[in-house]
């Protein structure tokens, strides 16, 4: 069984997570399904019922937008960033990055210390 305070965690994390892979992705213009795929062939396995409100409120934000294609029989609304969701996305990757090198080093300094 699964610890509930890791489970709490691991949820918070993917979270944030989420946001940046969905920005990332739709540089390119995309459908709420297709994205739901390109994100789990990427290791991102989000739910239809937690990425549709998602899509919905960086939409609010102004961070995407969204248009409907009714070109094909099936009509399917597109979602693609805005500048200021390509700022953002942009943003939050380099934090993303800066977090990593940080606890890079400090499991670098605890290895040293556990060594030493």
């Amino acid at each position: 069984m699964e610890d509930p305070a890791l489970a709490g965690h691991l949820q918070e994390l993917r979270r944030g997570s989420v946001v940046i892979a969905c920005l990332t992705v739709l540089t390119t213009p995309a459908y709420g399904y297709a994205l739901s795929r390109s994100l789990e062939e990427a290791g991102f396995a989000v739910e239809q019922n937690t990425l549709y409100p998602l899509l919905r409120r960086l939409e609010t934000q102004g961070l995407l937008v969204s248009a409907w294609n009714t070109d094909e029989p099936r009509p399917r609304k597109f979602y693609r960033t805005t500048p200021e969701g390509d700022r953002v996305a942009a943003a939050l990757r380099d934090d993303l990055d800066r977090m990593r090198s940080a606890l890079a080093a400090l499991q670098e300094r605890s290895d040293v210390e556990l060594d030493g």
